[in-house]
């Protein structure tokens, strides 16, 4: 069988405030496949946004590593982590992180124009991703001008234009409603089984959680096999 794509080995993650030292990931072990789907579920505050971002590269862990791959993510020089996380991992956020003064279409661009595709290429693609989630008719629209399931597509369009090889998900659904919530789901296992990408969906949702490949539960600072 081969390597796992992506590969958490006891990450630690703590914090200090003050004189206190605050553990949040104490030793977090686990494997994403190519094409696979993973849910990473726990309530509020356990460190699943933590979690997501050690294994995207967003922030360094205190103790542990994580592969990508094959390689060690943070023995990488900053430039080449910048550059994993512009054209390997998408990331889709609970409160969709669109910026509100432009367009659908300049949303979804954004990825594909920090790699310097040019305007013309960049507006292809994410036209392109748009109309894949089911967004042809909303290109012109602004944040504002959406519903939260179609800023969410956005979002997730946007996410594609980067062409990642996993995505991660931090509480995707956590703002929507449960016929929405489905939705979006339904559109990530889509998107795994036709282009073959991996997820890491973290959620307190435990019957979203149950249409994924594997899940892990965050328990004590470390993530044991879910159910």
């Amino acid at each position: 069988m081969s390597e796992p794509l992506l590969v958490a080995e006891e990450l630690e993650k703590e914090y200090r405030m003050g004189p206190e030292v605050i553990r949040v990931l104490r030793g977090v072990t686990l494997a994403v496949n190519q094409g696979e789907s993973v849910a990473v579920i726990g309530a509020s505050g356990v460190g699943k946004s933590t979690l997501l971002h050690l294994i995207g590269g967003l922030d360094r862990p205190s103790g542990g590593r994580v592969r990508f791959a094959g390689e060690d993510v943070f023995s990488r020089s900053e430039s080449a982590l910048a550059r994993l996380r512009r054209t390997e991992v998408g990331y889709v956020f609970q409160f969709y992180n669109l910026l509100g003064e432009m367009t659908a279409l300049e949303n979804a661009m954004m990825p594909a124009l920090l790699q310097r595709a040019s305007w013309s290429q960049a507006r292809e693609r994410a036209a392109a991703a748009l109309a894949e989630v089911g967004l042809a008719d909303r290109l012109a629209h602004r944040p504002g001008e959406l519903s939260g399931g179609e800023q969410q597509r956005v979002a997730i369009a946007r996410a594609l234009v980067g062409t990642p090889r996993v995505i991660l998900a931090d509480e995707p659904t956590g703002n929507l409603d449960p016929k929405t919530s489905e939705v979006i789901w339904d559109l990530f296992l889509r998107l795994q089984a036709e282009r073959g990408l991996s997820f890491v969906i973290a959620t307190h949702n435990h019957e979203l959680a149950r249409k994924a490949d594997r899940g892990y539960r965050l328990l004590d600072g470390r993530a044991v096999a879910w159910p």
